[in-house]
């Protein structure tokens, strides 16, 4: 044994390449051993969230009648829609005005038919808390990119999505409500777009998203529409180029209109009727 040990001593005998310290290195984490894959999500009104494969769904030709989806309850419904990535990050915002925040992978795979998971099992939501958007962010987004908030009452804000890269499990306040105001609509935009908001009356206003400045997590915006009496605001959406911007009224009638028929304002005014 000593002539052998001697042998090898003579053969291997340079410089220590290793090194011996104390405790662990973390070398990879739980997304690097998890499979990049495209996924759909969907959530439903009353709060079932759920991922599947995008492969499931196959292209049919129009006119077919499709396959079953999702299976609901009686009373609920598809509310949200998303086309994403195992990889990619996915912010909920609450009528609260928090925001919280999941890897595509964290949500649970289930069937093609199945109802999927009450998403308070997931997120530490409160009982009259509900997610009214829900925006997949690609990890490569610019630090350029903007979150637009849009209030009941007509407040608007632009928050940079860097804000956004940490956030607690119980969540994160997004846009510090007022009195008995709700978050309406959340917004991904490149820092180059017009925002449109829409009342319940029918008010419209059009503007450049530059007139709201950036602002911190925790500030309440300024006004981006002035609400008539017993008016609030609806619906917000970034206004494309080039693009038609589409109505529909609470009982069904609808109205598509070039979007350079809307003039161009500034903030704070009134807007004016469009349908």
């Amino acid at each position: 044994i000593r002539d052998e040990l001697v042998e090898v001593k003579e053969k291997y005998n340079d410089e220590r390449r290793t090194e011996i310290t104390i405790g662990a290195v973390d070398f990879f984490e739980d997304e690097d051993l998890i499979p990049e894959e495209n996924i759909i999500i969907t959530l439903t009104h009353r709060g079932y969230i759920r991922r599947i494969a995008q492969s499931t769904y196959r292209t049919q030709h129009r006119g077919g009648r499709g396959i079953q989806g999702m299976d609901t309850h009686e009373d609920d419904f598809v509310e949200h829609l998303l086309a994403t990535s195992t990889h990619d990050t996915l912010l909920f915002f609450t009528n609260k005005g928090k925001v919280y925040r999941l890897k595509g992978y964290e949500i649970p795979e289930f069937g093609r038919t199945a109802k999927g998971l009450p998403i308070i099992n997931i997120l530490q939501i409160d009982q009259d808390e509900w997610v009214n958007t829900v925006i997949s962010v690609r990890n490569e987004r610019s630090e350029n990119d903007f979150l637009f908030f849009t209030t009941k009452h007509g407040l608007a804000k632009r928050v940079a999505i860097s804000q956004f890269a940490n956030i607690r499990r119980n969540g994160l306040i997004a846009i510090r409500l007022r009195d008995d105001d709700e978050l309406i609509s959340v917004r991904l935009t490149d820092g180059k777009k017009d925002i449109g908001i829409a009342t319940r009356s029918g008010s419209f206003i059009r503007f450049d998203e530059n007139v709201v400045r950036p602002m911190g997590r925790n500030a309440a915006g300024v006004i981006g529409i002035r609400l008539r009496d017993d008016d609030e605001v609806v619906s917000m959406e970034v206004i494309e180029e080039d693009s038609y911007i589409l109505h529909v009224t609470e009982n069904g009638i609808g109205k598509r209109t070039e979007v350079d028929e809307y003039r161009k304002t500034n903030r704070g005014g009134l807007g004016y009727y469009v349908c």
